[in-house]
């Protein structure tokens, strides 16, 4: 079985047909799906999701693209609304200098404001990343140093820097279906040398869907095919990068483990 770690699922691309995405990410053997958070105003839907499908976890953050418009959400409003028992994880936050929808101060401050809730409550920061490294790679740093704190490298598209410096403070690195496409070689180096057990997949669906269904619109059951090719960069078998990357979700997202575990529905590898 697969996790998809990181998609979207309360995007308009989904509304009309959830059940139907549903069960092709079942029929595709992706046994759980993490749908995070952008606005945390919007939390009253990713939470809807989460209790309504035994499959969803949800997350609490504020993407940096709408950092501007959520810039001064505390600490204790993330911790307050991550006690809730769908809730897995913190994000997603982070720094995009690529659109730039967000002054880089603000992104900056908003990105350590969730920080800190991961730290304050255990749980993992989904991160995202682009063309921000040398930021990124700072205030990671320096933040790992004010006191530990568990994180996800989301979709990772960024540099080989970036990667080790994660690596070396502990991250786990997500890979997308950027991982697929023909221009990535550089990202399949980089995933070939991630220790494996930092090792997950996603989908960021809608967004970049895997070959070879690149140009539609992106849904879980197409982790599989992300699956497939880390599966060759990494010279193991599907089945392998299944059961591994399985339990490395299940170990970052503890929460998630404990849940399923309580209910009796942890996936089978």
């Amino acid at each position: 079985m697969l996790v998809d770690s990181h998609c979207h699922l309360d995007f308009p691309d989904f509304q009309s047909r959830l059940p139907e995405v549903l069960a092709a990410a079942s029929a595709a053997g992706v046994g759980r799906l993490v749908t995070i958070s952008t606005h945390v105003s919007r939390f009253e839907s990713y939470r809807a999701l989460a209790e309504a499908h035994d499959s969803i976890f949800c997350t609490v953050g504020t993407h940096p693209h709408n950092a501007a418009a959520e810039p001064d959400v505390p600490t204790e409003r993330l911790i307050e609304l991550s006690v809730h028992p769908r809730c897995v994880a913190i994000g997603e936050a982070g720094l995009d200098y690529h659109y730039d929808k967000s002054p880089h101060d603000v992104q900056q401050r908003v990105f350590r404001t969730h920080i800190e809730a991961a730290r304050e409550t255990g749980l993992p920061l989904v991160i995202h990343a682009r063309n921000a490294d040398e930021d990124m790679i700072r205030i990671l740093s320096e933040e790992m140093r004010r006191g530990r704190f568990d994180a996800v490298l989301h979709c990772f598209s960024s540099g080989e820097k970036l990667a080790r410096v994660g690596v070396e403070l502990g991250l786990s690195v997500s890979f997308s279906g950027i991982l697929t496409f023909r221009n990535s070689e550089e990202i399949r180096r980089i995933a070939a040398a991630i220790p494996h057990e930092r090792l997950l997949v996603e989908t960021d669906a809608p967004y970049l869907a895997p070959v070879p269904h690149r140009g539609k619109t992106n849904e879980p059951a197409f982790v599989a095919h992300t699956a497939h090719v880390l599966a060759d960069v990494t010279g193991m078998t599907d089945q392998d990068v299944a059961t591994l990357t399985t339990a490395n979700f299940y170990r970052l997202f503890s929460k998630a483990a404990a849940a399923d575990a309580a209910s009796g529905q942890a996936l089978a590898s």
